[in-house]
């Protein structure tokens, strides 16, 4: 048995826990959780517990006070226990010569940061593959380009930046909606890629779904069609372009947020 003791969730506490027990062949072990412990009498109880029960307590106490009680009682009643964050913070306290803050739970702390990027995920989510045309006018990023330019994990990737993005799909045979030539060009971005490269991504893309590499969809003549229309539609918005060519998605997301910070020149 063991105790997990927490002044907030106390996930943290059994995380490392079952982390540990995992390099273990002993799989009987009962991890019991006590949240949100912010007076003694919780402490004095668990720590009576664990006695009889001759049970190990994990703690991440922030308050010193509280660490102090919890170690004392343990001792005396020969309870053995683990500080689980106090070394950790004990050590960067002397990396970066800080104090910490010693605030409970502020791991969890639902800011203004964390509703900003959940908002532009579901954002991404909303308004991917030119889905509701009407959200490119709220983008902080539109991406446009042709199938398989990496714009949907872009998209995804941006929005856990925090930013709003909408993609548009490039396609010879759809006209691109009247929304794309009413935003600022510095907000839209054009992906572009090698002729080659997206024949070979297409080919193992058809392969992934059962299809032949043979398909209209993966040939060099479609392709090169395709990607014309795409330069035709990128100098019409105006708009700066990233050849995404053997670049990973975390490189062309980079330099997409590097623009947003230096704004864009022509």
């Amino acid at each position: 048995m063991v105790y997990v003791i927490s002044d907030s969730v106390g996930e943290t506490a059994e995380f490392v826990v079952r982390a540990a027990v995992s390099q273990f062949e002993y799989t009987h072990l009962e991890i019991r959780r006590v949240p949100y412990v912010m007076d003694r009498e919780t402490i004095l109880e668990t720590v009576q517990a664990a006695k009889e029960e001759k049970a190990l307590i994990a703690f991440t106490l922030i308050l010193p006070e509280m660490q102090q009680f919890l170690t004392e009682e343990a001792i005396k009643a020969e309870v053995p226990y683990v500080d689980i964050m106090g070394p950790m913070m004990d050590g960067l306290s002397k990396l970066i010569q800080s104090e910490p803050k010693r605030k409970p739970g502020l791991i969890h702390k639902l800011d203004e940061e964390y509703f900003r990027k959940v908002e532009a995920i579901e954002f991404a989510v909303k308004y991917d593959d030119g889905r509701d045309p009407r959200g490119l006018l709220r983008a902080d990023v539109v991406l446009i380009g042709v199938s398989r330019t990496s714009k949907t994990p872009l998209s995804m990737y941006l929005a856990h930046k925090r930013l709003k993005v909408a993609n548009v799909p490039l396609v010879p045979e759809v006209e691109p909606p009247d929304e794309l030539y009413l935003i600022p060009s510095e907000r839209c971005v054009g992906l572009i890629i090698d002729p080659s490269q997206l024949n070979n991504i297409r080919k193992e893309r058809l392969k992934a779904l059962g299809l032949t590499s043979g398909a209209n969809y993966a040939s060099e003549t479609r392709i090169l069609e395709e990607l014309e229309y795409a330069e035709r539609i990128i100098r019409r918005v105006g708009c700066p372009r990233i050849d995404v060519t053997n670049k990973a998605v975390e490189e062309t997301a980079n330099i997409i947020l590097d623009m947003k910070k230096g704004g864009y020149t022509r």
